[in-house]
């Protein structure tokens, strides 16, 4: 699930450069080539206001994905309480459940 949400968020990333590289400075961008089309281009009031919510809709989408991702990591624990847990885990396990102590098997010669 992990590597699923990480390449969403890669492509995601990849938007992102694409809406902020296509934007110039100072609100020229795509508006400034299509020349005086400013009211509208292909049913879009401007190509700025697209880019603009484009890059924050994308910009959104990377933090969300970016908390969701933390949900499914494995927890990773402190040395000193593996080895704890390690060194509790053989003295609960070695006594037997009735209480009794286990006698030897006879060796045969």
């Amino acid at each position: 699930m992990t590597i699923l949400i990480t390449v969403i968020i890669l492509l995601a990333c990849v938007i992102l450069g694409f809406f902020v590289l296509i934007q110039a400075p100072k609100g020229g961008g795509l508006t400034g080539s299509f020349g005086s089309m400013s009211s509208q281009v292909m049913g879009v009031k401007q190509s700025s206001d697209v880019m603009e919510k484009g890059t924050w809709y994308t910009v959104g989408t990377i933090a969300v994905l970016c908390i969701v991702v933390t949900m499914f990591y494995p927890k990773i624990q402190k040395p000193e309480t593996q080895v704890r847990q390690q060194q509790e885990a053989p003295a609960k396990g070695s006594a037997p459940a009735n209480g009794a102590t286990p006698t030897p098997a006879p060796q045969g010669k």
